[in-house]
C-alpha cells in the first residue's frame, strides 16, 4: 500500500486538512509505506511519523528526527512546520488516527478472526487465559495479548503494557493471522480505550468483569474511569455480544449500552449463573447455567473471584459459537494463571505460599476473602503500593490488608521515581490502629526481598502467607531503572531455607 493510499484511507475517515504541497509533493505519495509510527525512532524510509500529544512530550518535538531518518508523510494534530516538503495531514485527534492508519497498514486483520475483548479493572487476565483455553479446546488456534505475554501460536513474548499502541496491536493481530489463529483474546486497558490504542478493530465479543478503584491519577475520577471502559461496548457491532457483570454496580448501566447483551452473575438473576459452588485449594466445581445449555465446571482455580472469571469466559464463549463441551475442557484444561493466587509452596512445606497480582484495595480484599476462608491459621500478608501511580488507593490497601490479616509486612513494591518510605507511610496510615479495627500485628520493612524472608520466617505450621501486587512481573522499578525481581523465586528461597532449618532442628 502507498503512503498517498493510506493517507486517503484517513481522509476518508476522519475530518483532515490536506496541504497545498501535497500536490507538488506527489511523487511521494507513490512511495509504498514502510510502516505507521508515532516514535520517530523507528521511523525508516517511507514510514508516516504520527506525532502524538503525548503526557510528558509532545510528538512535534520529534518531527525533525523523523524527517531525518525518513519519513514519507507527517500526521499531526498541528499545523505543518515551516519550510516543510514533505505530504502533511492535520486531523482533530492524531491518536485516532494512528488507530485508524494502523488497521488500514495491515489489512484489518481483526476482520478475519473472532476478537474478544475483555475489560475491568480485576479478573482482566484470568478470564482471557480462560477464553484462550477454551478456543484452544475447541480446536481453534487463538491469539493472546495482556498483562503478561503476547502469544501467537506457539510464540509466546512477555508483554511490555496490557494493551500495546494501536501499531503494535495490529502488527501482532496480523501476525496471528499469519499464524492460523482463528480468534484472539485480548486485555484492553482502561488507557488504551481513552486512547484509541483499540479503534479500527473489529469485535466479536466483549466483557465486562468489574469497576473498582484504580488509575485515578489518569482518569481522575470513578465515571471518567467507566466512561472510558464503556467504549469498548460502544464499539462493538450491533451482533457482537457484550458480556456484562451484573453484579457489579456499573453492569446495568452498561448492559443499555449494547445491543445484544448476555448478563452473568452469582447474586442477581443473569443469562449465565452459577449452581451450588464448591471451594477448596485443590479447585472449584459447580454448574454453569447458560442459554445454551449447562455447563459442567471442574476448574484448578482458587477462590470466589475466580468462579466470576470462569461465568465470563463461558458466557463470551458461548455465544460466539463455541460447543459446550469445548467449553468445559477448556475451563478444566487451564492449570492456573502466572500470578494470579500462585501457590508457590509445595506438599514439602508445612506453610501455605501464594503470590498474586492483588495491587487495589478491592483485589486485596478478594485475595485475603478467598484465603482467609480456606486457611486453618494465620494469614501473613506482605504487600505494597506502586509509585507515580493512583495514591487514593494506598491508606485503603493499608485498611483491607489489617482487617482481613493476623500479621501485615508493609514493603516496597514498584516505588518509580517516589521515596519508597513515603509510600510505605501512606499505606500504613490506614493500617493503624486507630484505622484498621483489627488486632493484626503490623511490620515495615523497605526491603521487599527480606519482608518476603521475614514473612515466611515468621509463619508457624498451617499459615498461609499471601505476597501481593507484583504477581508475574520479573523486575522492580526503582528511580526509573528496572531490576531484577521475582516474588516467586524470592519465596521458592526462603521456603528452601526453611526446609533446611527444619531438618535441622
Amino acid at each position: 500500500m502507498t503512503v498517498g493510499e493510506l493517507l486517503r484511507s484517513l481522509a476518508h475517515a476522519l475530518p483532515v486538512t490536506e496541504r497545498p504541497e501535497m500536490v507538488a509533493d506527489a511523487a511521494a505519495l507513490e512511495v509504498t509505506c514502510a510502516g505507521v509510527t508515532y516514535d520517530s525512532r523507528q521511523v525508516v524510509p517511507g514510514s508516516i511519523f504520527v506525532a502524538l500529544h503525548g503526557l510528558k512530550t509532545d510528538g512535534m518535538t520529534f518531527v525533525p528526527q523523523a524527517v531525518a531518518a525518513g519519513a514519507a508523510a507527517i500526521v499531526s494534530e498541528q499545523a505543518a512546520s515551516p519550510g516543510s516538503r514533505l505530504p502533511w495531514i492535520v486531523v482533530k485527534n492524531a491518536r485516532l488516527a494512528l488507530a485508524l492508519l494502523a488497521a488500514e497498514l495491515f489489512d484489518h486483520p481483526s476482520r478475519h478472526m473472532r476478537v474478544v475483548g475483555i475489560t475491568g479493572t480485576n479478573g482482566k487476565t484470568t478470564t482471557s487465559y480462560l477464553v484462550n483455553a477454551i478456543f484452544e479446546a475447541a480446536g481453534i488456534s487463538c491469539g493472546l495479548m495482556g498483562t503478561v505475554a503476547y502469544r501467537i501460536g506457539e510464540q509466546s513474548f512477555d508483554a511490555t503494557r496490557t494493551t500495546p499502541e494501536a501499531p503494535e496491536v495490529q502488527r501482532f493481530m496480523r501476525k496471528m493471522v499469519e499464524a492460523a489463529c482463528g480468534a484472539c483474546v485480548m486485555e484492553v486497558s482502561s488507557h488504551a480505550l481513552a486512547l484509541h490504542r483499540v479503534d479500527g478493530i473489529h469485535f466479536s465479543a466483549g466483557v465486562f468483569t468489574n469497576l473498582t478503584r484504580d488509575h485515578l491519577d489518569f482518569h481522575g475520577d470513578m465515571e471518567s474511569y467507566f466512561v472510558a471502559k464503556r467504549r469498548l461496548f460502544e464499539m462493538l457491532p450491533a451482533d457482537a455480544p457484550g458480556v456484562i457483570n451484573l453484579d457489579d454496580p456499573r453492569g446495568a448501566a452498561l448492559a443499555d449500552v449494547v445491543a445484544r447483551p448476555v448478563t452473568y452473575a452469582i447474586g442477581k438473576p443473569a443469562d449465565v449463573s452459577p449452581g451450588p459452588l464448591s471451594y477448596s485449594l485443590a479447585g472449584l466445581q459447580f454448574d454453569i447455567r447458560t442459554p445454551e445449555g449447562s455447563v459442567n465446571v471442574r476448574s484448578r482455580l482458587v477462590g470466589r473471584p475466580n468462579v466470576y472469571n470462569i461465568l465470563a469466559a463461558a458466557a463470551a464463549t458461548a455465544a460466539v459459537g463455541i460447543p459446550l463441551d469445548a467449553i468445559e475442557r477448556g475451563l478444566a484444561e487451564l492449570s492456573g494463571v502466572p500470578g494470579r493466587f500462585e501457590l508457590v509452596s509445595t506438599p514439602a512445606d508445612d506453610v501455605t505460599v501464594v503470590i498474586d497480582y492483588a495491587h487495589t484495595d478491592d483485589a486485596l480484599r478478594n485475595l485475603l476473602e478467598t484465603a482467609r476462608a480456606m486457611a486453618t491459621h494465620r494469614v501473613i500478608t506482605v504487600f505494597g503500593a506502586g509509585g507515580e501511580r493512583d495514591r487514593t488507593k494506598r491508606p485503603l490497601m493499608g485498611m483491607v490488608a489489617a482487617r482481613l490479616s493476623d500479621v501485615v509486612v508493609i514493603t516496597s513494591d514498584n516505588p518509580r521515581g517516589e521515596d519508597p518510605l513515603r509510600i510505605m507511610e501512606e499505606v500504613k496510615r490506614g493500617a493503624e490502629p486507630e484505622t484498621r479495627q483489627s488486632n493484626a500485628e503490623l511490620l515495615s520493612i523497605a526491603d521487599r526481598g527480606e519482608a518476603i524472608a521475614r514473612a515466611i520466617r515468621l509463619a508457624t505450621v498451617g499459615d498461609v502467607v499471601l505476597i501481593a501486587g507484583k504477581g508475574h512481573e520479573k523486575y522492580q522499578e526503582i528511580d526509573g531503572r528496572m531490576q531484577p525481581f521475582d516474588d516467586v523465586a524470592v519465596a521458592r528461597e526462603a521456603l528452601a531455607m526453611r526446609r533446611v532449618k527444619s531438618r535441622a532442628g
